[in-house]
C-alpha cells in the first residue's frame, strides 16, 4: 500500500483562510502521507503477533485517517459557491433541517465544542438522514457505516496562522463561507445512489455504501470516501473515475 500527495485537492482563493494558512496545513498533510507510507512498509515487514507489529497495527488507523480526512477536508474547500437549490442534498436539507442555515448552525456548534478533532456531516444510508458528529483525533468516534459528506478540521493547526489559538469561532465562520458545494452535493448524491441500488437488490447495508464505490475527494478527481484508492481492487476506470491528468 502506498499513498501519494493529491496536489489537485489543494484549495486556493479562499475568503478568510489565507494561502499561508493553507500552505502550513498542506505541509502537515504531506507529513501524514510520508508517515503512513513508512508505517505500512514497516507493518508489512514485521512479524504478525510480535510486539512491534502490534504497536504498528494500533497506530495504523490514525495515520491512514490522517491522510484520508485531510483529503476530504481540502477537497470540500472552494470559494464563491452556494448550494444548488435543485440538488438532492438541498432537498434533504430542507426536509430535515428546514434550510441550510439550521444545518450549518448545528455543524458550527459541533465544531465549537471543546477538544481537538473534527466536525463532520455524515449521510446515514439506512435512514437517509444527515447527521453532524464530533470526531476526536483521526481514529476515534467515527460512526460505522455512515458516509462523510462535509468534513471540517478543527484542530488548532487548521486556523492558528490566521486566527490564533483561540480563534476557532472565526475560523469556523470562514470555513462555512468556503464550502465546495459541488463536491459536497456529489458526495451526497453518490451515497444516496448507492443506498437506492442496494435497497433494490434487497442487500443494503450501511457499510457497503460508506467504504467504496466512487472517488469523491474533490478537486480534479471529484472527492473521496474514507477508502483510499490503493485499498480498492478495481481500477479507477472500472469504478467510473476520470483519469488523473
Amino acid at each position: 500500500m502506498r499513498f501519494s500527495i493529491q496536489e489537485g485537492l489543494k484549495p486556493s482563493g479562499l475568503r478568510g483562510i489565507s494561502p499561508t494558512q493553507i500552505q502550513q496545513h498542506w505541509e502537515l498533510y504531506k507529513g501524514y502521507v510520508v508517515n503512513a507510507n513508512e508505517l505500512f512498509e514497516a507493518l508489512a515487514a514485521a512479524k504478525p503477533g510480535a510486539r512491534e507489529w502490534s504497536e504498528l497495527k494500533r497506530r495504523a488507523a490514525f495515520e491512514f485517517n490522517g491522510v484520508a480526512l485531510h483529503e476530504l477536508y481540502f477537497g470540500n474547500l472552494a470559494p464563491e459557491l452556494t448550494l444548488d437549490p435543485q440538488s438532492a442534498l438541498a432537498e434533504q436539507v430542507a426536509q430535515q433541517w428546514g434550510g441550510v442555515s439550521a444545518w450549518l448552525e448545528d455543524l458550527a456548534a459541533t465544531g465549537a465544542m471543546r477538544g481537538i478533532g473534527w466536525a463532520m456531516t455524515y449521510h446515514d444510508t439506512g435512514s437517509g438522514a444527515l447527521q453532524d458528529w464530533w470526531i476526536g483525533e483521526h481514529d476515534l468516534h467515527h460512526p460505522v457505516g455512515l458516509t462523510p459528506i462535509l468534513v471540517m478540521d478543527v484542530w488548532e493547526h487548521a486556523y492558528m496562522v490566521d486566527h490564533g489559538a483561540t480563534g476557532r469561532g472565526a475560523y469556523i465562520q470562514a470555513f462555512l463561507r468556503n464550502i465546495n458545494w459541488r463536491v459536497v452535493e456529489q458526495r451526497f448524491a453518490a451515497s444516496a445512489d448507492c443506498a437506492r441500488a442496494e435497497r433494490a437488490t434487497a442487500s443494503h447495508s450501511r457499510a457497503e455504501c460508506s467504504t467504496g464505490g466512487t472517488d469523491n475527494r474533490g478537486g480534479d478527481v471529484g472527492g473521496r470516501t474514507l477508502a483510499h484508492p490503493t485499498m480498492e481492487k478495481r481500477s479507477e476506470t472500472e469504478r467510473g473515475i476520470p483519469p488523473r491528468s
